[in-house]
């Protein structure tokens, strides 16, 4: 049984004449006869009955006529979805992005790109950079969005947006009517860092001669910000990150060596789908 023979069945089924349903099918009567008594054989029953108002299926013919118009209402869904996933229209999209990256995504043209292609699904992963970074080498994701600095080996990138880091404060003890800092002023407060940069601070503080406090360590900017609020140190995050998730005092460090980039990565010499070159380019213009 193969689709050509269920569709010559259902042009049968509809016309109820060989006749009618060979001239609809534009192939001669004896063909389709043929196919038809193929299809008869192969499933060991009677299809049809002849009665003087055309033909009418029996039970089995009826019960076949249920199915080949699923299966043959399949094979257009499929072939639909296989054209559209070739030229990039339909599928799904795997990213990772560290927490941080809010202020990076082009949501208006990811809007558009959604509603140009309604049948494109995202998949988000969030985590630290070398979260992200696991997840790529490992194929879980199609594309990554992290900080630097990371390992840029195998990785192709491309940087969204540049930003400084800000210290957080909700206390009135740390840094009192100070409306920009710089790292001398740091010397002197408990500090809330995350893991991702403190090998940065600290190569910066021992090039300016201090030795810091460093009152909280933890894996997440947004966990620094929260520790701020809790008045336990000034939370040192990417400018960003203290937009979207803090109500405390903002101040900007007057210090260009700590400026991060927001970059998007994936890996080199991977068979990218043209759905991932379609976002790639979109995040590209």
């Amino acid at each position: 049984m193969n689709l050509k023979q269920l569709q010559y069945f259902i042009a049968v089924v509809e016309e109820k004449q060989i006749t009618a349903a060979a001239k609809k099918l534009n192939i001669a009567q004896p063909p389709l006869s043929y196919q038809l008594k193929q299809l008869e054989a192969e499933l060991e029953t009677r299809l049809f009955t002849r009665t003087a108002h055309g033909i009418v299926l029996t039970d089995a013919g009826m019960m076949l006529e249920k199915y080949a118009r699923k299966i043959l209402d399949l094979t257009t869904v499929v072939e639909e979805k296989v054209k559209k996933t070739t030229k990039g229209e339909l599928g799904k999209i795997s990213l990772g992005t560290v927490s941080s990256s809010a202020a990076a995504l082009p949501i208006g043209k990811l809007k558009e790109f959604r509603k140009y292609y309604p049948e494109i699904n995202f998949e988000i992963f969030e985590s630290n950079t070398y979260g992200i970074l696991e997840k790529l080498f490992n194929g879980e994701i199609d594309l990554g969005l992290v900080r630097t600095p990371f390992n840029q080996r195998e990785l192709e990138t491309k940087i969204m947006m540049e930003e400084p880091m800000v210290a957080v404060v909700n206390s009135d003890d740390y840094l009192k009517g100070k409306k920009k800092i710089g790292i001398d002023d740091l010397e002197e407060v408990p500090l809330i860092i995350y893991r991702r940069f403190e090998n940065i601070f600290r190569q910066t503080f021992s090039q300016f001669g201090i030795n810091p406090y460093i009152a909280v360590k933890c894996d997440d900017a947004r966990t620094a910000i929260y520790w701020a609020k809790l008045e336990m140190g000034v939370a040192l995050v990417p400018a960003s990150c203290a937009k979207n998730y803090t109500n405390g005092r903002i101040i900007p460090i007057n210090y260009p060596g700590w400026n991060t980039q927001l970059t998007l990565i994936w890996l080199k010499n991977s068979n990218k789908s043209p759905l991932i070159l379609k976002l790639i380019e979109l995040f590209s213009v």
